[in-house]
């Protein structure tokens, strides 16, 4: 496996624990190095805690905190790619993929696992893995990394079809609950109430399933 390595490439602390952390824990299982590049530091995140314990000068003192405690639950390395948060969309793309591209070949990636642009609900999630596939494409075809896009949207099947891998990450539930409860200023209170519900929860169910399309690229 050693010449393997997943790069994750998300816009925001705690996306990394709920769209892919099971996946994640079953490439660290089989010995796969991973690193999260993170895009902001989630400054602008609506939550502050419940009870409120930050406000919005300090958030990403506690977000940056909270970051790390899911790295280390989930053994990756994490890179900040030092952007604000909910001004992604307006980098320059060409910019954005250039800094991305950059770091992709300097880590030798393999596979890239990042949103799927139009169907990721946040402009943030639309404007970098929108990023990530510009990035790839200047990457010379020979040397490019496979790339797997996670898409939110609840029409996404309708449009896109049955995804590429489909993975019941049961096995990794644990881990990935713990990444997830890491982030405590944004998901307290979700998970509280997902406890008090977990037999019939939709959205417990839909944690423990992780999709993803992978992108086709020519020549």
């Amino acid at each position: 496996m050693s010449n393997k390595h997943i790069l994750v490439i998300f816009p925001h602390p705690d996306d990394e624990s709920f769209g892919t952390s099971g996946t994640i824990s079953k490439f660290r299982a089989e010995g796969v190095p991973v690193t999260y590049l993170c895009g902001t530091l989630g400054e602008m995140g609506r939550n502050m805690g419940n009870p409120v314990f930050a406000n919005r000068e300090t958030l990403y003192t506690y977000r940056k905190k909270e970051l790390a405690e899911a790295a280390k639950e989930l053994d990756i390395d994490v890179e900040l790619l030092g952007y604000r948060d909910k001004t992604l969309e307006f980098e320059p793309l060409d910019e954005l993929a250039q800094h991305l591209k950059e770091r992709i070949l300097a880590y030798g990636a393999t596979t890239i696992i990042t949103h799927y642009p139009g169907y990721a609900v946040h402009p943030d999630h639309d404007a970098l893995g929108a990023a990530v596939v510009k990035a790839v494409e200047l990457i010379e075809p020979g040397k490019r990394p496979e790339v797997w896009m996670h898409a939110i949207t609840n029409n996404h099947e309708d449009e896109l079809g049955e995804p590429d891998f489909v993975f019941d990450i049961e096995p990794y539930w644990e881990r990935k609950e713990a990444a997830i409860r890491a982030h405590l200023s944004q998901v307290d209170g979700m998970m509280n109430l997902i406890e008090n519900h977990e037999q019939t929860s939709k959205q417990i169910q839909r944690l423990k399933r992780e999709q993803f399309y992978r992108l086709t690229l020519s020549s």
